[in-house]
């Protein structure tokens, strides 16, 4: 059976981190890629995955996505990005305001230009649920990079480079997260660990979930298209209790810009928002002028239904929460 990834060239702005490296073991496990494009700013980090990937096809490059020209020389002949590249900690760009903008939002507008200015067929931007009705910076600049990745169908024409955005919930073990923090200390004899708020939930899933889940939208996308998977939510105190064996902790309050809960799928999309088996999809607000595009079946065949008037992807209200047990289980396979 052919995949749809041989003999292609795939380039990860931001391929240094967790999902970049997750989405390399895979490709290389999967498929015969003529290349693999690691595209980042950080030379050791490059050093140090160019130790673990050094097949014939890994390229390494190093770039900003604040260098528009430096993307399209990395994009010549590329078949399909992925957009992973961010400033991501929520308390430093509340700190660090325009940094953030110049690497989330402006960076995304040079990954859109380079693409369409180098005939890249598919394109696919990594997002947050975070961007969602934002009360921090960071969702905010996602927000404004996922508006910039759809409206970018319009620019690239009928024939162009199509775009597409994946977002999704916080990652089980990602760098900065919560659970490689409380692992660390654990092994450290901390008894309690920090919670900044009791009733806090998050949406949560694995890196190999992400990556397949990005894998299949290649084959759904007809650009336009916010793809959200459908994932379980967690409990915090839950999670502090599957890691440390107790209940107890200490509280420290919510940080600058942080929720209470998260959303994936706010109510004032429900009629933008199409439901299929394993995910929905938030579609354009806005008229292509170029196509007319049915997002209820998908490239891959998929058939999809309209969802429900005041349809809300909350995490506090999902109906799948992972159990005590179920998180320790996820914590042996994430570790």
């Amino acid at each position: 059976m052919t995949n749809k990834f041989d003999n292609s060239s795939i380039l990860i702005t931001g391929g240094t981190g967790s999902f970049g490296k997750r989405f390399v073991k895979f490709l290389l496990a999967t498929a015969n890629p003529k290349k693999i494009i690691i595209y980042s700013r950080d030379e050791l980090k490059q050093y140090e995955m160019h130790q673990v990937f050094d097949q014939p096809c890994m390229r390494y490059f190093i770039g900003d996505v604040r260098d528009n020209e430096r993307l399209k020389i990395a994009m010549k002949g590329v078949d399909y990005v992925i957009h992973a590249a961010a400033l991501k900690q929520v308390p430093a760009a509340e700190y660090n305001p325009n940094e953030c903008i110049k690497t989330n939002i402006n960076g995304a507008q040079n990954v859109i230009d380079a693409a369409i200015a180098c005939n890249v067929p598919r394109v696919i931007a990594l997002s947050t649920d975070k961007a969602a009705n934002p009360v921090n910076l960071y969702g905010a600049t996602k927000l404004a990079s996922d508006k910039l990745f759809v409206a970018a169908n319009n620019i690239s024409g009928a024939n162009g480079t199509r775009f597409s955005v994946v977002r999704y919930g916080n990652v089980v073990g990602s760098r900065g997260s919560v659970v490689p923090l409380y692992r660390k200390m654990i092994k450290e004899g901390i008894k309690k660990l920090p919670v900044t708020h009791a009733e806090m939930t998050r949406f949560w899933i694995t890196l190999d979930e992400g990556v397949e889940f990005v894998v299949k939208n290649f084959a759904r996308m007809q650009g336009g298209e916010i793809f959200v998977p459908k994932i379980p939510s967690i409990r915090i105190i839950d999670l502090v209790e599957a890691m440390s064996g107790s209940r107890e902790y200490e509280l420290i309050g919510i940080r600058p810009g942080e929720k209470l809960h998260e959303l994936m799928v706010p109510e004032e999309m429900a009629h933008h928002t199409v439901e299929f088996d394993d995910h929905y999809v938030i579609t354009p607000a806005i008229k292509f002028f170029d196509k007319n595009v049915n997002y209820l079946k998908n490239k891959a065949g998929e058939t999809g239904v309209a969802a429900p008037d005041k349809f809300e992807y909350h995490s506090g209200r999902n109906p799948h929460f992972l159990t005590v047990d179920e998180l320790k289980e996820l914590d042996k396979v994430t570790e």
